[in-house]
């Protein structure tokens, strides 16, 4: 019987992962290269063709995650933004200048607002007009919309997007625009706010249309692009990509709207360690994703990935979260994330001459860490786990990607060490102790100051660097366990095949609660399930393949802001589950006031087959595992230590290690320090708890 593969292919700043499911055999393949920012699809065909180098079998489906959204407008891709118009309602030319009244920089008096993504001359005004109740006050003027076709013609712009005033309440003012620019100007992108954001906020709503609509150029032929290399390569499987919100779409509904898979990279790891704590029981985890770039840091409770309803693209990072008003809105359902720059080539520096610093700069796929000897001068992360013994010379990927300590070390001494007056190690523990500052800071985002006590949460550590961390972390906020996965280094990528299709789609209603009748909500969600039938069974799913959740946006009367609640039997008790989120996130319920019904939100999951995983035997009476090795490490407690190190891929259900030691594995390592345990559970999860001794 010929082999069966899904594929998952993760795109990250430093190291390009795929992951291999054999559904016939359970095996599991690795592959980690390094990425190649400037095209990552090269790096995607190369990790394909090692795939085809080193198994027979035949891809069955490809899923796929990068950031190149998001990297269009941080200017990381080489890429100009497209050229892009905008037509609006006449007298709302500025909308997209004038925004809220936010600053990023509060006591900052020179600071600049990003320019807008389109420029004044290239937005255009429609003299139409619906009211907020969707009643047409002023009709359009198709002879003035064939004229505005012409002056954007000539404009020589890529996309368009439409956004009218209150086309939330009333779309068909958009639909006729529409209609027109496309028959005059073909070829051209064209996009209306209805299609991407039909919510009421009109500055957010005209901004995610923008983005959406100069997002696609640039994605749809990145997608493309790969779906022909991946025929030319010999793969004739469907393609689907990952989006922010954790679910799977295919490559044409992410082609239209690129806006949803702006997050797509970071959040596969939140997706894989939701399935993984459902899988184990665990209702609540930190998911912890170090790489070679970045550390994102999410929650996961009740088994369900924490999300937020909307993102700022191109803005300035703070402790790991977007600074308001610094960058782009753009509104769609994201995993909630903190991101930091804290992967293993974040770059260690000294300010002012005696200040140590780590980041926010990465020493990236190229050159990479000094120790990699592909040119690189500047001390990393990597580096200074090298120096202390806890990454072994022996390199990375199976030694694939070589490390060379007397690199490490030259580079730590001439840029750190000498600069600041102190020893060598000192300088690498230094770093270290900084980095992992940084990184337990994003860790609170995620559940303290989401209302989460880290300490009855389980600390999921995964990605290249993750392992090496996790401990460290766990000790400074108090985390009773660390649990690595036998993938770590790829754990992202496994996300990708353990992921079911998604999409969120949202219809305004704008009402008080106490003037909804039943029949008019269930209209409204009748036609969301309509429209998500068509869009799954597109995808190829069949009815019973589909599960659709409800939700109301409900908010107190005269409040900015709403509470996302699932729709429960009767609008009554879905109103008493509205007081009691609201008293869990606020402190407070105001039960006497009227509630408002913002949106109706339906969410459609299109269920995929799941891998199975098997558990690995018996854990109990397992005999001992041997150590394949030692070397002296340094542990700030300790000094240097000499220290067992086993390789992870002997041990065994029920074996138990005691710290120190390090296991090592194809794509990442894992330090147990002094004082912790480590052990295989029957998955070969390794569990590590500190030692009450």
């Amino acid at each position: 019987m010929d082999s069966s593969l899904r594929v998952g292919i993760d795109v990250g700043g430093t190291f390009t992962d795929l992951v291999a499911f054999d559904e016939h055999s359970g095996e599991t393949l690795l592959i980690k290269l390094p990425s190649t920012p400037r095209d990552p699809s090269d790096g995607v065909i190369q990790a394909f063709t090692h795939l085809s180098d080193s198994s027979q079998g035949q891809v069955a489906v490809l899923v796929h995650a990068s950031t190149i959204g998001t990297n269009l407008f941080l200017g990381q891709l080489g890429l100009d933004v497209p050229r892009g118009a905008l037509v609006t309602t006449r007298g709302f030319r500025d909308v997209l200048e004038i925004g809220r009244q936010r600053r990023a920089e509060l006591y900052n008096p020179f600071f600049e607002r990003p320019q807008p993504l389109v420029e004044r001359h290239l937005r255009f005004t429609v003299s139409e007009r619906m009211s907020h109740e969707g009643r047409a006050i002023t009709a359009v003027d198709e002879e003035e919309v064939r004229a505005l076709a012409r002056a954007i013609g000539e404009a020589n712009v890529e996309t368009v997007a439409v956004g009218f005033l209150h086309a939330y309440a009333n779309p068909e003012h958009e639909r006729k625009v529409k209609a027109i620019l496309e028959r005059e100007l073909p070829g051209t992108v064209i996009v209306a706010s209805h299609e991407v954001n039909p919510e009421y906020r009109e500055y957010e709503r005209i901004s995610t249309t923008v983005v959406n609509s100069l997002l696609i150029p640039v994605v749809s032929s990145y997608l493309q692009r790969i779906k022909e290399r991946m025929s030319e390569a010999g793969a004739t499987a469907p393609v689907y990509i990952m989006q922010s919100n954790g679910g799977l779409a295919a490559v044409d509904v992410a082609s239209r709207l690129p806006v949803a898979t702006i997050e797509s990279g970071p959040a596969t790891g939140v997706a894989a360690s939701a399935f993984w704590s459902r899988m184990l029981g665990i209702d609540n985890v930190l998911s912890f994703d170090m790489g070679g770039t970045t550390t994102k840091a999410g929650a996961v409770i009740d088994g369900r990935p924490q999300l937020r309803s909307e993102y700022e693209i191109g803005g300035n990072v703070h402790g790991g979260r977007i600074v308001g008003g610094s960058g782009y809105p753009v509104r769609f359902p994201f995993i909630d994330l903190a991101e930091v720059s804290g992967g293993g080539g974040t770059i260690a520096w000294v300010e002012g001459g005696d200040a140590l610093r780590v980041g926010p700069v990465s020493a990236g796929a190229d050159p990479g860490p000094a120790c990699y000897g592909k040119g690189g001068e500047d001390p990393t992360v990597t580096d200074a786990n090298l120096i202390l013994g806890r990454l072994g010379p022996a390199g990375l990927a199976g030694g694939e990607v070589r490390t060379l300590p007397e690199l490490a070390e030259r580079a730590m001494e001439r840029k750190v060490a000498r600069p600041l007056g102190i020893p060598l190690v000192q300088a690498a523990h230094g770093a270290l102790e900084i980095v992992n500052n940084h990184m337990m800071r994003a860790l609170r985002l995620v559940s303290i100051e989401r209302g989460y006590d880290p300490r009855d949460l389980t600390l999921l550590a995964f990605g290249g660097a993750g392992p090496m961390h996790g401990p460290f972390l766990a000790e400074g906020l108090g985390i009773a366990e660390v649990l690595v996965p036998p993938s770590a280094g790829a754990f992202s990528a496994l996300g990708l095949i353990l992921a079911d299709f998604r999409h969120d789609l949202i219809q305004s209603v704008m009402k008080l609660a106490s003037h909804m009748d039943r029949q008019s909500l269930e209209e409204a969600f009748q036609a969301l399930e309509g429209e998500a039938s068509r869009l799954l069974s597109s995808e190829g799913f069949a009815a019973d393949q589909v599960v659709v959740e409800r939700q109301l946006d409900l908010r107190y009367l005269g409040q900015s802001y709403e509470i996302a609640v699932p729709v429960l039997q009767t609008l009554e008790s879905t109103l008493s589950s509205f007081h009691l989120r609201h008293r869990e996130t606020y402190g407070y319920a105001a039960e006497a006031e009227p509630i408002e019904v913002v949106n109706a939100r339906l969410i459609a999951s299109g269920i995929t087959a799941k891998p199975r995983f098997d558990t690995a035997g018996a854990t109990e009476g397992t005999s001992p595992p041997q150590a394949s090795d030692s070397r002296r490490v340094f542990f700030p407690d300790t000094g240097w230590i000499e220290t067992a190190v086993y390789s992870r891929e002997t041990l065994l259900p029920g074996n138990r290690i005691a710290g120190p030691a390090i296991i090592e594995q194809y794509d990442a390592t894992t330090v147990v320090p002094p004082q912790w345990n480590a052990a295989a559970d029957e998955y070969l999860n390794l569990r590590l708890r500190r030692r009450n001794d």
